[in-house]
């Protein structure tokens, strides 16, 4: 018979044996990243990469668990799990408005396809948030995560330094390619490169996500007095490969993570990370001769940039079709090239295909996440704790800040990535709060002495 237990009794070290979803998501995050992005299965109707297939195994995983009580499966409301539920409420809200009326037959194949990966990517981000329980569990993910993201760095210096492409290593049995688009792109001159994903910009904004979570392991092993070679290793490179993403808005991005980080640290790690940052930029500059200068390009020439005028040309377009659609849009992907304008804005492109309701719902997830990070940070007395609390916060605004200048959602692995730092910010808060319980639990104990330390805890279902 399944038992009661304090929220105390759930914590790890405890003693209990827990099935989490650590180790689903590790394997998720690994394939997200590493095999190239363009690589589906054959033979199936629609375009599934390994990684899809992976989530929604997850995505199972998280229903089916809790029709149980015996898995330790997280079970109540948290602020993120709310927000998540929102959005996917909106979405389906915003499926049954397309399907109900007439859609061609290419636009309805098309939000059938989306609509699964909405499914797949929700139902992940589910998993880590009630499936991950403890803060080793957290770590073991989120390490991994800039493990991957050190190793396809590797790969995107192979193709700036070398115009080396090691993704053709990468390819698998029964997948093919989608398209055969080169991950390497010319672009003034000069070489842009996207390592296993989609585009440089995906390249270099995944990047942005990852490097302060690198930094973070690198801090909290300096702190615990642990081996942290390792991670300012990854650090390195994950940062080499946003530069050779050229990508503005990975710069954009990676400010408004500096931005919050650099609020949020001691004066002391400020100092340092500026100093860093700066001997960084110096050793690039004599190592990667232009490589700089492209960069300074970029921003420079904006009144000029070709790039920027297609970006703001299109609003008048926009515009029109909000206003046929406005609160539920006219269905998610089913605005497309080349058989519709190109909007890269996935705000204004949420608005054409979900409305004011789903594009609200978009940003509120990402909000709230932040919020439920930051949370735990102030729930927490542990340094570690309150570090990744502040970083994970900050890696979300990366996201936030690109869907402004790209349509981020059209990029599965940057969008599976910002759902797993969506999750990950969930767990975070869950674990934080159920560590505050517990401690506030203990405290209350100690004052009442032997006599009333035996009374009810509160239940919680386990």
């Amino acid at each position: 018979m399944t038992t009661l237990t304090s929220e105390a009794e759930l914590l790890p070290g405890k003693g209990f044996v827990r099935a989490d979803g650590a180790t689903l998501a590790v394997v998720f995050s690994t394939v997200l990243l590493v095999v190239p992005a363009r690589l589906v299965f054959v033979g199936l109707p629609l375009s599934i990469t390994p990684a899809n297939l992976i989530s929604l195994v997850a995505a199972a995983c998280w229903f089916f668990a809790h029709f149980t009580l015996v898995l330790k499966m997280a079970k109540g409301r948290t602020p993120v799990r709310t927000g998540v539920f929102v959005y996917g409420a909106a979405m389906i809200a915003t499926y049954g408005f397309a399907t109900y009326r007439y859609l061609p037959p290419d636009e309805l194949g098309l939000a059938d396809h989306a609509f699964i990966l909405i499914v797949a990517n929700l139902g992940l981000t589910l998993l880590v948030i009630d499936g991950v329980r403890g803060s080793d569990r957290l770590d073991f993910l989120l390490k991994c995560m800039v493990l991957a993201g050190a190793f396809i760095s590797v790969i995107g210096a192979f193709q700036y330094l070398f115009n080396i492409d090691l993704t053709r290593f990468l390819e698998l049995p029964g997948l093919r390619y989608t398209s055969e688009e080169a991950f390497v792109i010319e672009r003034s001159g000069g070489r842009r490169v996207g390592a296993t994903m989609g585009h440089p910009i995906e390249f270099g904004v995944a990047c942005s996500m990852l490097l302060p979570i690198a930094i973070h392991y690198g801090h909290k092993a300096k702190l615990r007095a642990e081996p942290s070679l390792r991670w300012w290793a990854c650090a390195v490179l994950i940062g080499l490969g946003l530069m050779f993403s050229v990508s503005r808005s990975a710069v954009l991005g990676l400010g408004c993570v500096a931005v919050v980080l650099l609020i949020g640290w001691p004066a002391r790690r400020r100092l340092i990370a500026l100093a860093v940052t700066f001997g960084f930029l110096v050793v690039i500059r004599f190592a990667v001769p232009g490589l700089l200068g492209t960069f300074v390009g970029l921003f420079s020439n904006l009144g000029n940039d070709d790039s920027i005028r297609y970006r703001t040309h299109d609003y008048d377009v926009a515009a029109a079709e909000i206003a046929k659609h406005p609160w539920l849009g006219r269905g998610v992907a089913t605005w497309y090239a080349p058989k519709h304008q190109v909007f890269d804005n996935q705000y204004i492109l949420n608005l054409v295909e979900t409305g004011f309701i789903g594009t609200a719902a978009f940003v509120a997830m990402f909000l709230v996440a932040m919020y439920a990070a930051l949370r735990a940070r102030h729930l927490s007395t542990d340094p570690g704790t309150r570090d990744l609390g502040l970083t994970l916060a900050a890696c979300l605004t990366a996201p936030l800040i690109g869907s402004a200048t790209f349509d981020l959602l059209a990029f599965a692995t940057v969008t599976g990535l910002g759902f797993l730092i969506i999750g990950a910010c969930g767990a975070l808060h869950r674990n934080a709060l159920a560590e505050a319980v517990a401690g506030k639990g203990a405290g209350q104990k100690a004052g009442q002495g032997p006599a009333q330390a035996s009374g009810p805890t509160v239940p919680v279902i386990r």
